[in-house]
């Protein structure tokens, strides 16, 4: 297990089921943690459950304003942000012809722009302390498309190409930046998936089965410690083969 004994993580949407392992993991290496969410229970729940040096920031990442705020909320809460999770995410599918332009901004404004406020915001304090991680969470669409998904797609490939764009500028500093772009894990809303479209997704994957929660935090523990300093610029594909990129 990663040490992260004495740092200090922010991460976004952890009242999902990628966001829940995200956070249960750094907390067992020891951080510090500023959860945040739009579920204001379920945050606070988790928050309990975990019993330790843990504060529940609810944020609506649609909102421009409150995102600005949240790392300065997490400072004050923790003491400061050495690590920043970017795993918040939404989506509103449809086909292009039929996606309103308030369905493209939403996904975007969630997925891609919020990515850049809070790191923007973390790096002030990073860069003072000459270390620093960031990880962001992308998908396995945003480098093979999805039908229906071009506004998904987009954002989590824009995801990628700005952890390059800010590994590069950053990493004389001793801060790293890296994405892990989960496949078909098992969450709520593959849960949701009939029999049959389950069927045809594990058709796709040499692994034969769909990815847990706790494969994609364990990838997120890893870039956020010591051990992966020379790692920087990267995106980390857990999809059991789906996609060998």
């Amino acid at each position: 297990m990663a040490d992260l004994i004495g740092k200090r993580a922010l991460v976004t949407g952890a009242t999902g089921g990628i966001g829940d392992a995200i956070a249960r993991r750094l907390h067992e290496a020891g951080a510090k943690l500023a959860i945040s969410g739009t579920r204001v229970h379920r945050l606070e729940a988790l928050a309990k459950d975990l019993d330790g040096e843990v504060c529940a920031l609810p944020c609506d990442l649609t909102d421009g304003n409150a995102v600005k705020d949240l790392c300065n909320r997490a400072t004050k809460a923790i003491g400061g942000v050495d690590i920043l999770i970017n795993n918040a995410g939404v989506t509103r599918d449809s086909l292009l012809l039929r996606m309103s332009d308030e369905d493209w901004r939403t996904v975007l404004d969630v997925n891609l722009s919020s990515v850049m406020i809070l790191s923007k915001s973390a790096m002030r304090g990073m860069l003072r302390s000459r270390w620093g991680r960031i990880v962001n969470i992308s998908s396995v669409v945003g480098v093979t498309g999805n039908p229906g998904q071009a506004n998904y797609a987009a954002s989590k490939a824009g995801m990628i190409g700005f952890t390059k764009s800010l590994a590069a500028e950053v990493a004389i500093r001793g801060i790293t930046v890296n994405t892990v772009a989960p496949g078909f894990i098992e969450t709520d809303m593959t849960g949701k998936l009939s029999d049959s479209r389950q069927q045809q997704i594990l058709a796709q994957i040499p692994a034969g089965r769909m990815g847990t929660p706790d494969e994609v935090a364990d990838a997120v523990v890893y870039l956020s410690s010591d051990r992966s300093s020379y790692i920087t610029g990267q995106t980390l594909h857990v999809n059991g083969g789906m996609a060998m990129i």
